[in-house]
């Protein structure tokens, strides 16, 4: 049974709103130092090792068959994909910009909803969409100039993981949140084992191993912690507060990643993506305040979750 704390789930969703940028961070510094197929595979390994724990103890249902194991490794593909283009991003891109150029995510979804789900969705949303991805544009704009192609890979995360929420929506009324990020460990881990250990003979930069030393098994070890702790802190804040209150939150996750690539890179927006940012902050929150009012007007329609971009 649900118990009322809006308190404590705001609470709770500040908390992933500075870890997932934190995960970001830690993927940003070790973007350069260790190939992707490795950060990959013990990102999902870690999320693996620290969840089957809670679930035994706990008694959490996770294993699934039939329709939704096939739904739950299309998922575990979607998230291993969204990870990879975003670690990737990160290479390239300052912090601030990745993520806030992964936040045209909730239009994205909201257009994909309107064809693919049959959901209403007015004109005005409609706008907020065109405007919020004008922002996205200005972001992107001054990264392009200076590194090409590459700046365009969180507007790819951010359409792969409108199909992951998706994808999650058709699961989520039949499965255990925690359970669930679980079995997506498990089945991560048992898709890039493989897969990397056959590639290593044709030389694939992406899937050599390479020797980590303590510092950096401490950072690899923090993207998987720090991953499946801004999961945890998104399911939880939802026990304790309806969505519509949390989701206008979620985009303090811009202003700390802000702060955080300051800090650690000295990267600060420029401008134009400053301005775009606030563009897109500012669109987002009118689609959320417009979503809020619908729910308001039709208090039968179903909750959904925050539709949160990718975090490591």
């Amino acid at each position: 049974m649900k118990t009322d704390r809006p308190l404590l789930g705001i609470l709770l969703m500040i908390g992933f709103c500075v870890v997932a940028p934190m995960g970001d961070a830690v993927a940003k510094l070790l973007g350069e130092k260790q190939p992707l197929g490795q950060l990959l595979l013990i990102r999902f390994a870690v999320q693996a090792l620290l969840l089957a724990p809670l679930v035994a103890l706990t008694g959490r249902s996770w294993r699934l068959s039939g329709h939704l194991l096939n739904l739950a490794i299309l998922r575990t593909f979607l998230h291993i994909i969204g990870i990879g283009m975003m670690f990737t991003a990160l290479r390239y891109l300052p912090l601030a910009d990745a993520v806030a150029i992964a936040f045209v995510m909730p239009f994205i979804l909201l257009v994909l909803g309107r064809h693919f789900l049959g959901e209403e969705v007015g004109i005005r949303r409609l706008l907020a969409c065109v405007v919020g991805f004008i922002g996205t544009l200005l972001v992107i704009q001054p990264s392009f100039v200076e590194v090409g192609l590459p700046a365009l890979l969180p507007l790819g995360v951010a359409l792969n993981f409108a199909v992951f929420i998706l994808v999650t929506r058709k699961l989520a009324p039949h499965t255990d949140p925690i359970g669930l990020q679980t079995t997506s460990g498990l089945i991560a881990v048992i898709v890039l084992l493989p897969l990397i250990l056959l590639l290593q003979p044709f030389d694939f930069a992406l899937t050599d191993f390479v020797a980590v030393d303590r510092h950096n098994a401490f950072l690899l070890f923090a993207i998987g912690a720090l991953g499946t702790l801004g999961h945890l802190l998104m399911t939880w804040s939802l026990r304790y507060a309806p969505s519509a209150t949390l989701a206008p939150i979620q985009y303090l996750e811009i202003p700390v990643a802000t702060i955080i690539g300051f800090l650690i890179f000295k990267d600060w927006p420029n401008g134009l993506a400053a301005l775009g940012i606030l563009i897109t902050m500012a669109a987002g929150l009118y689609v959320v305040m417009r979503e809020r009012a619908i729910a308001r007007a039709q208090p039968q329609a179903q909750e959904q979750p925050p539709t949160i971009p990718p975090e490591a």
